[in-house]
């Protein structure tokens, strides 16, 4: 069976002030009127069924998540008591569905990314899950480049079996690499086997334990003792152990970029990982002078600027390239190419311990 793992357990915190503690970036509908996880989900149409999504999430969004998801089951939401980056996630996700069904494949997506071309991502997703269903075959989906990012991951693939053609291919890959500057970013580009690194993930239930098992046995360790038949209280009490013992440490980098079988499908389906308010103004609709506006505003001789108005009105004169988000309690004004130092004010806010804006 084809299963989903989607992971929502960030915070977003380039997201401030529109995300707060008890609104996490997931539930944010900035793109649209369905939040990013719905969308996330919706995307899934025709290749899993709800009752074969799974969200892994902080504890205290359990109860959002099932108002977000309610074809989802109850038991289909794991709760994580602390953020311990992708591997522990995974692991824990996977130990869950193998215990399922052994023969579980697993489509593993984080909960906040756009993706406009879905019947082209639905594509991507079956070829992905035709090779994952190999033995001990990982499927990783990359993007092809469209600029020289220096804020994404890349994939390096072995252009053998590689064409020009419209058709679909797993290719082996040969290297990961960090976010480059943009002068290995533009090489990258120009060598024509470089993808961006997406963080989606296609790979059978045990092929994942397996490799975890051998490339981060500290962290298949920490969760082994979650096993069937535990009684509710047992297993939480064993979560929470298991997620304390474990190392915090992504699936790139612990398992990706060290096992053998690892594979990437290129997708082209006009994909966004909106990872700031430069990204929302990125997708947003503009006008003629490359404003976008949300709610009531007014711009005079202003032009490239995002405004995410609230209930207010909101006025801005004779300024260009800005990010203006109003809420109730607080106001973010910065420059578009500053969005994402917004993190820097939430890291403020905890340090100082201005708790009501969080």
């Amino acid at each position: 069976m084809i299963h989903a793992v989607i992971m929502a357990g960030g915070i977003g915190s380039r997201f401030w002030p529109l995300r707060r503690r008890d609104r996490p970036k997931q539930f944010l509908s900035v793109v649209g009127e369905d939040t990013l996880i719905q969308n996330t989900v919706a995307r899934l149409v025709g290749i899993v069924e709800p009752e074969m999504c799974h969200i892994v999430t902080h504890e205290r969004y359990v109860q959002s998540t099932l108002e977000q998801l309610p074809t989802i089951p109850a038991e289909n939401i794991l709760a994580e008591p602390i953020s311990r980056n992708t591997a522990p996630c995974i692991a824990y996700a996977a130990l869950k569905l193998y215990q399922k069904d052994p023969d579980a494949v697993m489509i593993v997506l984080p909960a906040d990314h756009v993706i406009r071309n879905v019947r082209a991502f639905q594509d991507v997703l079956r070829v992905g899950i035709e090779k994952a269903s190999e033995q001990n075959a990982l499927v990783t989906i990359g993007i092809q480049p469209t600029y020289p990012a220096t804020g994404y991951g890349y994939i390096q693939f072995d252009p053998e079996g590689h064409s020009d053609s419209d058709e679909l291919k797993a290719l082996f890959v040969k290297t990961f690499a960090e976010k480059p500057n943009l002068e290995t970013a533009e090489r990258f580009l120009d060598s024509g086997d470089f993808l961006w690194n997406s963080g989606m993930f296609i790979w059978r239930a045990d092929s994942i334990l397996h490799a975890l098992e051998r490339h981060l046995p500290a962290v298949f360790e920490s969760f082994k003792n979650i096993q069937a038949g535990l009684t509710p209280e047992q297993e939480q009490s064993e979560v929470h152990k298991s997620f304390q013992q474990s190392p915090s440490i992504s699936i790139d980098y612990g398992v990706m970029e060290r096992a053998e079988k690892v594979y990437v499908v290129p997708g082209s389906f006009d994909w966004s990982d909106v990872g700031d308010w430069k990204a929302v103004y990125d997708l947003a609709d503009k006008g003629s002078a490359g404003n976008a506006i949300e709610g009531n505003a007014i711009l005079h001789d202003a032009s490239r600027c995002y405004v995410q108005a609230g209930d207010k009105l909101v006025s801005v004169i004779g300024v260009n390239d800005l990010i203006v988000v109003n809420t109730d309690d607080a106001l973010l004004i910065c420059h578009r190419d500053s969005a994402q130092r917004v993190k820097n004010v939430v890291d403020y806010l905890y340090t100082h311990q201005l708790e009501d804006y969080i």
